[in-house]
């Protein structure tokens, strides 16, 4: 099975070293601190509606379950219709349900 060559491109934060020192302190790696961001930044892009749930759990490190849990963990909705959305929704099931019983 032939693999796929992803590119990637690094972004990178800049912290003082005395904020680092400070979250050193309460244990904080260089690696968590990194592994938390990418977490938090998934979280939010995910809220924002700007990655869907399987890019934001790439973004996150973590695998698209385990993303969905740390959502829910944050008490993020992974479906957050509006009513309009959640209309069609049931709409679309109801004429789904009717075809099925034909």
């Amino acid at each position: 099975m032939k693999r796929l060559k992803v590119n990637t491109v690094q972004a990178v934060i800049d912290i003082s070293e005395d904020l680092y020192l400070s979250l050193s302190c309460f244990g904080l790696t260089r690696e968590k601190i990194v592994s938390e961001s990418r977490k938090l930044l998934a979280l939010k892009y995910f809220q924002e509606k700007l990655l869907s749930v399987g890019k934001a759990a790439e973004l996150s490190g973590l695998s698209r379950w385990d993303f969905i849990e740390y959502l829910s963990d944050n008490n993020v909705p992974v479906i957050d219709y509006d009513d309009d959305e959640l209309g069609r929704e049931f709409e679309t099931a109801e004429k789904i349900a009717e075809a099925l019983k034909s």
